[in-house]
C-alpha cells in the first residue's frame, strides 16, 4: 500500500490535464465560431490554438473542432452560451460563463455548486462589473519597457502588469501585461501587440470588477475553493470575480 498515494496523485494529474485539455478545445470551438477560422484574422482563435499546442492537443482534434464550429465540417456545432451571477461566499460578486450542449443538465448543477458554497448564492450582480475586452501577453524585455506608451500606440485604454502567478500562461522569465480594451476593439488591439513582438494568451471580452472587497486570508481561501469548484466543471469556459 505505500505508493498508493503516488498513484493516486497522478490519477488527480492526469485528470488536471484532461480538463484543462477540454476547456481549450472548448475555446478552440468558441473562438472559431464567434470569428471565423483564420487566426490571421481571429486573434481569439490565434491565443487558443496557442494553448492547445502547449497542451500538445492534437492537430485532427483542433482542425475537426475548427470544422465543426464554422459549420464546414459533417458535425455542426450545437451549444449555448449562458452567463450565471451569483456570490461567493463573504459576498465577493461571481459571473460565470458557460458553454454547454445541454443546458438542462447544466443549470441544476449550477445551482448545487453555488449552495455547496459556504455563503455561495445566485443573485444579479452584472452591475457590479464592466463588460470590456481583454488582452494577454508577454515580451522578453529588452531595456526599460513603456507599457503605457505601448498602450497607447496599440489602441488600448488601460493596461497593468500580469504575473505568471495571475496567468500561468505567461512564463516567470518575461514581462506580462493586461491590455483593456473596448469592447470592438479586441483585435485590432491583438494584431498591434503581436506587431511589437507581444505574445497574445488572451484575447476575449471579460467582466472587470469595478470593486474588491476586503478580504482576511481565511476568507480568501473560503473564496478561492468555491471558486475551483466553478473552475473544475467541465461546461464552465471562464469564471470572472471580485477578488483579487
Amino acid at each position: 500500500m505505500g505508493r498508493q498515494w503516488l498513484h493516486a496523485k497522478r490519477q488527480v494529474a492526469s485528470l488536471k490535464k484532461t480538463q484543462a485539455t477540454g476547456k481549450v478545445v472548448r475555446e478552440i470551438m468558441v473562438a472559431a465560431k464567434m470569428g471565423g477560422a483564420d487566426p490571421a484574422l481571429n486573434a481569439r482563435l490565434g491565443a487558443a490554438l496557442e494553448k492547445a499546442r502547449k497542451e500538445n492537443v492534437s492537430r485532427d482534434v483542433i482542425e475537426r473542432t475548427i470544422k465543426k464550429a464554422t459549420g464546414t465540417g459533417d458535425e455542426k456545432l450545437v451549444m449555448d452560451q449562458i452567463i450565471y451571477e451569483g456570490y461567493a461566499p463573504h459576498k465577493v460578486p461571481v459571473i460565470v460563463e458557460v458553454y454547454t450542449d445541454n443546458p438542462n443538465r447544466t443549470a441544476p448543477e449550477m445551482r448545487v455548486l453555488f449552495r455547496r458554497g459556504t455563503m455561495g448564492s445566485a443573485g444579479s450582480n452584472r452591475f457590479l462589473f464592466d463588460l470590456v475586452g481583454l488582452v494577454e501577453g508577454y515580451l522578453q524585455p529588452e531595456g526599460e519597457i513603456d507599457l503605457e506608451e505601448i498602450a497607447i500606440e496599440c489602441g488600448a485604454e488601460e493596461v497593468y502588469l500580469l504575473s505568471h502567478e495571475e496567468n500561468n500562461d505567461i512564463p516567470a522569465d518575461s514581462m506580462g501585461a493586461r491590455f483593456v480594451t473596448g469592447r470592438t476593439d479586441v483585435h485590432e488591439v491583438s494584431v498591434a501587440l503581436g506587431a511589437k513582438g507581444w505574445k497574445i494568451v488572451t484575447s476575449e471580452l471579460g467582466y472587470l470588477p469595478k470593486n474588491y472587497p476586503e478580504l482576511t486570508e481565511e476568507e480568501r481561501i473560503d473564496v478561492g475553493e468555491f471558486l475551483q469548484a466553478l473552475e473544475d466543471h467541465d461546461d464552465v469556459h471562464r469564471v470572472w470575480a471580485a477578488v483579487k
